[in-house]
This record gives C-alpha cells, structure tokens and sequence, in this order.
C-alpha cells in the first residue's frame, strides 16, 4: 500500500473511532410547541396583536427549537380560565392582566393597576429594581408559575357614562363594569361595579345590563365602538395610572426549558413590554381625534371633589387589599414604600416638566 493512501485510510478511520468515543451534541431536530392563551379577542388591537406579536417573537427568535402558538379568548378555554389553564398545565403560558386573578390572591393586583397607585415608569422601576419582581415570582410560584411584565396600556381613560359625572351621587347604583381594585371602590361609593372580558363589554352594554364602563383608552374603546351606545368619556383613569400586562408561564414548563430559552422568552417579555406601551403612546391620539370629530364624543374631566372622594376610597380600599394575608402584606408594603418615594421624583421631573411644557410659548414654525 502506497503512504499516501495508508495516512489517507488512518484519518478517516480515527474520524471514525472518534465519532463513537465522544456524545453526540445534544442538539435535536424536533420543535417544542407552547400554547399561549390570552384573554382578548383574536387580534384586538394592542392586546390581542401584542400578545401575538410575543408568540411570533419567541418563535422567531428560539432558532427553531420553540414555536408558541396563541390562542385568543376562548379558541382553548374562556378568557378568565387562562390562568387556571396555565397552572394546571392545560396551557403553556398566559397573557393577560394581572387584577384578573385577583380571586385567587388580592396581591396580583399590585402587578397590574392600583388606583391612584404607580404610572407605567414607576411600574417598571419597581419591578425590575425595587425588588417587585422577587414578590411577584414568590406569589406567582405557589400556583406553579413564572411570571413576566408584557405590556402596558400607560393611563387608561375614566370611562364612558350616559349621564355626567358631578359628584359622587352620580355614581349611586350605577351599573357599571370596572375589574381589580378599580372596581372595589367604586363598589365603596355606591356603584354597582362588574368585572366582564373585553368581548361581553359591547353587548352587556346594548343589552342594559350594565349602564358604563372603562375599557382601555381611545385606540380600544374606538375599536369596541362604545360611542354608539354611551355619550360621555371621562377622564383621568385613576384606577388604572399605568396599566401593566402579564405574561405567566407554566413553572414546570419553565424549569424543562434550557437557559438559552428561558433567556430568549425573557427577553422578548422585556421588548413586548416597552413596544406595546409605544404603539398605545402612538395611537391613542388619532384615535381620540375621531371620535371626537366623526363621533360627537363629549369629552368631560372628572372634577377634583370627586377625584380627591375617589382617591380618599381608595386608599382604605388598597390598605384593607394589603391585608389580607402575610404574602399580599409584603407587595402592600413594598408597593406603598415604592410609590412614596416615586411620587417626590415625579414631582421634579416628569410632573414638571408636563406642566412647563404646556406653557404658551411659540415652538416649532
């Protein structure tokens, strides 16, 4: 045998003997699919687009390995059962509002809206660095799951009412739908307040069941067409300063994921988080422009006796929320602790800057 051919045959033989010594990478062909329910709409905008926007962005981005596939209110289970579905295994994730598991514990509130409670810059800030992500990974646990902010709506509106608003005896047996705390204390001041999903909203309406409600702001409530039933929209939103929306994922599911995953998954929370905020920022406007232009919508403020009575409910409703149990107790605290310092810096920067900007000065040509 020629030299060239025996070092030729050695090499592929030790190729060979190698491919048996050393384990396979642990790389696998196959895709994991998760199923993501949410509790709106198919393709509602914001909501419904947002949470798919976060399934196709997991998908895209897990190099195959992932795919997440969304289901919308009631394709899987019926939008309120999302979080059951997800603690139970039955679905892989959820996207949601968090105030809509507040049967399960008052706690989850604080990680959605509070009134008169956190914007959306102080939400963030308290989660990821004023140790609200802790609290909320610790309550979350105890019904198996992870849980990640995905969104927010930033101030929501007041609502919308077919009579005005002058004071709180306008509020006296009125019939009107608001969840999570929000909904508490308007209970308090004599309405009867109703937590409905976004798709009974419309035909509760219609039907008289209910005599107002709040949804979300100008984008959505266009979109709902709420302007073809009620007259007046009121704001500001004081029960939803900074509306947070949550992504949970099945603990046990979150634990079988590599690092890779879990970090991508993480990841892309974070970028739904702030891009759904910018898509609300961008939209609303327009969207407020027409209804009051092409719809005759009258726009009405909440005057600052009924606000300051609100806000007086409010806080006992939010301290007697903090009590209930040891866990809730914690968030209440750090949640309180939080916004009493947000609110110093608020006041020096963003507040008054709002406030200078407004001045009527000449900008721009």
């Amino acid at each position: 045998m020629k030299r060239r051919h025996f070092i030729k045959g050695a090499a592929v033989g030790a190729v060979a003997a190698a491919s048996t010594t050393f384990p396979t990478p642990a790389i696998s062909s196959s895709t994991r699919e998760l199923k993501l329910v949410t509790t709106w709409p198919k393709n509602f905008p914001g909501l419904g687009t947002g949470a798919q926007r976060l399934a196709d962005r997991i998908s895209a981005g897990s190099g195959g390995s992932l795919t997440v596939k969304l289901f919308a209110a009631g394709e899987l289970v019926p939008p309120f059962e999302s979080f059951d579905a997800v603690s139970s295994g039955t679905a892989d994730m959820y996207h949601a509002a968090e105030y809509y598991w507040q049967g399960k514990s008052k706690g989850f509130n604080f990680f959605a809206a509070v009134p008169f409670g956190l914007t959306v810059t102080e939400m963030d800030a308290w989660v990821h660095h004023g140790g609200g992500q802790a609290l909320w990974d610790e309550l979350s646990a105890g019904f198996n799951i992870k849980p990640f902010l995905a969104g927010n709506t930033g101030v929501q509106m007041g609502g919308w009412f077919n009579k005005e608003i002058n004071s709180l005896e306008d509020y006296k047996g009125l019939k009107i739908r608001m969840p999570g705390l929000g909904g508490e204390v308007l209970r308090r001041i004599g309405a009867a307040a109703v937590s409905l999903p976004g798709g009974e909203i419309m035909p509760a309406l219609q039907s008289g069941a209910i005599d107002a409600t709040e949804w979300v702001g100008p984008w959505n409530d266009l979109a709902f067409g709420f302007y073809k039933v009620t007259k007046y929209y009121y704001y500001p939103g004081f029960h939803e300063p900074g509306t947070a929306l949550g992504s949970g994922v099945n603990l046990d599911v979150w634990n079988s994921l590599t690092s890779d995953q879990q970090s991508l998954i993480a990841t892309c929370m974070a970028a739904e988080n702030n891009v759904t905020l910018g898509e609300f920022n961008a939209r609303n406007g327009a969207a407020l422009n027409t209804l009051l232009t092409d719809h005759g919508v009258e726009l009405k403020k909440f005057s600052s006796g009924v606000l300051q009575a609100i806000g007086e409910a409010a806080g006992g409703v939010v301290a007697e929320a903090g009590a209930t149990d040891a866990m809730t107790q914690k968030i209440y605290n750090s949640f309180i602790d939080f916004r009493s310092k947000a609110i110093g810096w608020s006041k020096l920067s963003d507040q008054a800057y709002w406030n200078a900007r407004i001045l009527p000065f000449k900008y721009g040509s």
